[in-house]
C-alpha cells in the first residue's frame, strides 16, 4: 500500500507554448504526444524516463488564478492502487476518480493520481498511453525525476510528513534545520521503500523573521512545489548546455569554493570547473553530490528546476541545503 515511483508531472500553465519551448529548446525535452478537449489541451514531454505533461485551457482557470504556473499533479504509480487509495482516504485525504484513476488530495492545490505500476500499458487518453514508449535519448542529459521539493505552511510540516507515510507509505529519510540570520527552515526528506519517489518537505519556522518560503507562499496562494530536481550523469556538461541554450541559473559566491577546497581536498582537481559553472558540491555517507538550481522562467517566481548529478550520494547535503537557501535569499533580495 505504497508508491513506487513518480509516473509524471502535470503542470498547468498559462503559455504554454512558451513553456514547452523552455523545456525543449533549453532543457532538451521531447513532444511525444497531444491531447485536445473542448476544456484543456495537453503535450507530453519526455526526457529520459522523465515525463512532464504540459497543460493550458479553460479547466486550468482557477488553478492558474490562484497559484499561476505550477505543479497541479504528482502523479504516482503503485502496486495496488485500490489499497493505495483506500490508505490515503484513511491518512485523511479527499479521493475522487478521473478517466478511471483514484486521485487523492495532496498538498494546497496539488494533488496524486494514481496508476497501476503497469501503466505504460494503460491506454486512459492519448497522452497517457504515451508512456508505452522507451526512454527517450537526447542531449540534454536528464535521466529521470530524482526529487520533489514541497513548500508547506509553517507549522503544518509534521502534519504533512505524517499524512505521506500513513497515506502513500512514504517514510522519513533525513531532517535538516536551517537557520540562515534572522530566519529559519525546516527540512523533512520522505521516501518510498524503492526509492522512486523522493519528496523535500520545506516550511518556514513561524517563530523567525519572515523569509524566502513565507514569499513563495504568498506567490504560490499556498503550499505548493518549489522545484523540480533532474538527475544527470554530468552536471558541468549539462549546464553548459543549458546555459547556452537559455536557462539563468542562481550564483555562488566566490568564498563557497575557497571553503569546499578546505572541507573536500580530495576534490582539489574538480574545483576551478565547479568555481566556473557554479556548481554546489556536497557529501553524505554514501558520496558525493552536485547541485545547481535555475531561476525560476514563470512569471509570478515560483516554480523553479533542479539540476542534480550523484557520485553515490543518496541523500542531500547539509551544507547545499543552506547554500540553496542562501542562494534562493539573495537573488530575492536582488529581484526587490
Amino acid at each position: 500500500m505504497s508508491a513506487q515511483s513518480l509516473a509524471y508531472v502535470e503542470l498547468y500553465v498559462g503559455d504554454s507554448p512558451a513553456v514547452q519551448d523552455y523545456f525543449m529548446t533549453a532543457m532538451g525535452f521531447t513532444r511525444v504526444a497531444e491531447s485536445v478537449t473542448d476544456h484543456r489541451a495537453s503535450a507530453l514531454l519526455r526526457q529520459g524516463e522523465v515525463d512532464l505533461v504540459i497543460t493550458s485551457g479553460p479547466a486550468t482557470a482557477q488553478f492558474l488564478n490562484e497559484h499561476g504556473d505550477g505543479v497541479a499533479d504528482i502523479a504516482l504509480s503503485c502496486d495496488d492502487v485500490s489499497a493505495t487509495s483506500a490508505a490515503a482516504r484513511a491518512a485523511g485525504a479527499d479521493v475522487t476518480v478521473v478517466d478511471g484513476q483514484p486521485v487523492v488530495s495532496g498538498f494546497g492545490a496539488v494533488r496524486h493520481t494514481l496508476v497501476p505500476a503497469d501503466f505504460g500499458r494503460w491506454p486512459a487518453n492519448p497522452v497517457r498511453a504515451a508512456r508505452s514508449g522507451a526512454p527517450t535519448e537526447s542531449d540534454g542529459h536528464v535521466r529521470l525525476l530524482d526529487h520533489v521539493a514541497i513548500c508547506v505552511a509553517g507549522g503544518s510540516l509534521q502534519k504533512v510528513v505524517d499524512f505521506y507515510g500513513a497515506g502513500l507509505g512514504l517514510a522519513p529519510f533525513s531532517s535538516e534545520y536551517v537557520d540562515v540570520g534572522g530566519q529559519a527552515m525546516d527540512s523533512v526528506v520522505v521516501r518510498s521503500a524503492s526509492a522512486g519517489v523522493t519528496f523535500t518537505l520545506v516550511a518556514p519556522d513561524l517563530a523567525r523573521n519572515p523569509g524566502q518560503l513565507d514569499a513563495f507562499l504568498e506567490r504560490n496562494g499556498g503550499p505548493g512545489v518549489q522545484h523540480l530536481a533532474f538527475l544527470v550523469d554530468d552536471i558541468l556538461s549539462a549546464v553548459a548546455q543549458f546555459r547556452e541554450r537559455g536557462v539563468t541559473f542562481l550564483t555562488t559566491p566566490r568564498s563557497y569554493y575557497d571553503m569546499l577546497g578546505e572541507r573536500f581536498p580530495e576534490m582539489a582537481s574538480d574545483i576551478g570547473a565547479l568555481r566556473a559553472a557554479n556548481v554546489l558540491a556536497d557529501r553524505d555517507e554514501w558520496g558525493f553530490l552536485l547541485q545547481l538550481f535555475s531561476r525560476s522562467p514563470h512569471d509570478r517566481n515560483t516554480l523553479f528546476y533542479e539540476l542534480i548529478q550523484r557520485r553515490g550520494s543518496r541523500g542531500f547535503g547539509s551544507r547545499n541545503i543552506r547554500a540553496l537557501y542562501e542562494a534562493v535569499e539573495r537573488d530575492r533580495l536582488v529581484a526587490e
